[in-house]
């Protein structure tokens, strides 16, 4: 009992939320300085998911089934563990598996198939894992007086809120990998036009850039990568180009990708569409970074009236005030 009415003590909760607080923002200004580099990570799933591509490759020329041994070894033994015999015992890929989900992991870096059964059991798991923690906190905490349905009614909601927890996650996940992305790709594709003009193919050029744009953007050298791997080892080069759109779902890269399959479908100068693209990509930068200083008069006007004028009427009045005190005040 005691225990309970220390967590149920107001200057207790407010204790732990005010360190929570502390602590969430001692490890935001501290991760800047200690921001670890995840490219060695990202190059060695690159490598995996090379090899998995080869192994495919030759299976199809040697006339063998998709799944061959080298394969199965490439993705491991996943078989015994507690989440995939959860998966398939309550047939969760049939409840929660459609044709967007894969594309969606993938887009945010997530592409062997233990991040997909991860994914599904975050889906089933979500919502009950929230339902019994907030009914138990509910229920002997925070409102133990209440009646038992209306405790049961609010762990519902928070459980039904939690079902959306995983997708909402993989979303701002996607979301700023394509932030990373679409900052770095201008460049990128700058460097990718030098390389084919000195004389590169397309398929080292693309190596090449992605060598070079991996401190800038982990996550566009990633994609790169597993493009130029493509080239290597998909029977259709066009195939290649629609799988790095795809995964990127950025419209210029969208735009690039079909420039480079119209060059290679007629036998066009890819320098020359690489050359058309890299200098639309310099325009939609420039007109983004214009978009973004005609917005900030608008942004600047809330600010303006409700930090700077009342200081500024505060310094240019108060003199004046001062001066009609130190006098005694307004005569009349």
């Amino acid at each position: 009992m005691e225990i309970i009415n220390m967590l149920a003590d107001s200057s207790f909760l407010i204790a732990v939320f005010a360190a929570i607080s502390a602590a969430a923002v001692v490890f935001t200004f501290g991760s800047q300085f200690f921001e670890r580099s995840e490219l060695k990570t990202r190059i060695k799933r690159v490598a995996i998911e090379r090899e998995r591509m080869r192994a495919e490759e030759m299976a199809r020329l040697r006339g063998q089934e998709e799944k061959s041994s080298e394969v199965a070894s490439l993705r491991g033994e996943q078989s015994g563990t507690l989440v995939m015999r959860t998966v398939e015992a309550l047939s969760l890929k049939k409840a929660f598996l459609d044709e967007n989900t894969k594309l969606k992991l993938a887009q945010a870096g997530y592409r062997s198939p233990s991040h997909l059964t991860t994914y599904l059991f975050m889906r089933f798991a979500s919502p009950i894992v929230l339902f019994v923690g907030s009914f138990i906190y509910l229920g002997f905490i925070i409102m133990p007086e209440r009646p038992l349905y209306m405790i049961a009614l609010y762990s519902i909601t928070i459980g039904l809120a939690g079902s959306y927890l995983p997708a909402i996650l993989l979303k701002n996940k996607i979301m700023k990998r394509k932030q990373s992305i679409k900052k770095a790709w201008p460049d990128s594709l700058d460097l990718m036009l030098l390389c084919v003009e000195s004389g590169m193919s397309i398929e080292h050029a693309i190596q090449r850039v992605a060598d070079e744009i991996g401190e800038q953007s982990p996550e566009l050298a990633e994609e790169l990568s597993l493009a130029k791997a493509e080239l290597s080892f998909l029977e259709n080069r066009a195939t290649a180009y629609e799988n790095l759109a795809a995964r990127t779902d950025l419209d210029g890269v969208r735009s690039v990708a079909t420039a480079l399959i119209q060059a290679d479908k007629y036998g066009t100068s890819v320098g020359q569409a690489l050359r058309v693209m890299a200098e639309e990509g310099r325009e939609e930068r420039m007109m983004a970074a214009e978009k973004k200083a005609a917005s900030l008069p608008p942004k600047m006007t809330v600010p303006l009236i409700v930090f700077f004028l009342p200081v500024l009427f505060i310094v240019i009045i108060s003199p004046a005030i001062i001066k009609v005190m130190e006098n005694g005040g307004i005569g009349f």
